[in-house]
Formats: C-alpha cells, structure tokens, sequence
C-alpha cells in the first residue's frame, strides 16, 4: 500500500535576538533532509540568510521564516515582517546578476538573493491606506520534483 505524502510547510515565528537567523538557518537545513532535499540546502540557506539578515537589521518587530514547496516544483523560502516598506532590491526592473554600485554600503544581500533564486518578489500585507500587516519577501529555488 502505498502512501501519499500531505503538503507541507513550516513556520518559524523568530524574537528580535541576533541568534535567530542561526536558528532558522538550523531549522530549515533540519526541514530539508527530512524531507530528502538535502541538495537544496545551500542555496535556500543563502537565501533565507540575506532575507532574515534583513529583517533583523531593517526592521523594529517581530519576523519569521516560512518553507514550503510549491506546485511548480519549487522551495519557496519566505520572510515575513511587520514593516510594510519594500526593500528596493526586490522591485521591478531588477535582473538575475544586477550587483549595487561598487562605493554602495548595502544592497548585496538581495543581488545575491536575486543571483541564486529561480524567482522572487515581495508581498504586501494588509489593505492600501489600512493597518499594515507588514510584507513577506520570498524566493524560490528548484529541485527535481515534489516529495
């Protein structure tokens, strides 16, 4: 008899302590090699380091860390936050590669992010003119297929 495995996904709610990237980064290489992707754990392990990185340094609140395949064969790794400002880096008109101008102080991590992911983006949460529900960064990377 065989079985059919549940979609998955996870959810890491971090404090605002300097340790918390770490501890996510362990948490999501431990969510990889349960479900057999070990593979893919250097790639979202740079991803989810320059999103959360971002949100620990950037942002005042809370933060966490969201894994989860997608039907198109990708691992989605987002970062949700309370600040509703979109980082530049994500938005439109930026390409694979496009590295921040060399005397730039910041801006490396998500040319990075941009470099290593299949896809990304940024999604606000919450209602234009509303409370603000803050914004989730995500990038997705491939493997050979869903578990």
């Amino acid at each position: 008899m065989s079985t059919v495995s549940p979609p998955w996904s996870y959810t890491l709610h971090l404090s605002r302590d300097a340790r918390s990237p770490g501890i996510a980064r362990s948490t999501l290489r431990s969510v990889l090699a349960a479900y057999e992707l070990g593979e893919l754990a250097p790639t979202a392990e740079l991803i989810a380091s320059e999103l959360l990185t971002n949100a620990h340094l950037h942002t005042g609140g809370p933060y966490a860390l969201h894994i989860h395949p997608t039907r198109s064969g990708q691992l989605r790794v987002g970062v949700w936050d309370k600040d509703s400002t979109i980082p530049s880096g994500l938005g439109a008109g930026f390409a694979h590669g496009v590295m921040p101008h060399g005397a730039a102080e910041g801006g490396r991590g998500l040319a990075l992010v941009r470099a290593y992911a299949d896809a990304w983006g940024a999604s606000p949460l919450g209602e234009p003119g509303g409370p603000s529900g803050g914004k989730v960064l995500w990038a997705e990377c491939g493997w050979s297929g869903l578990p």
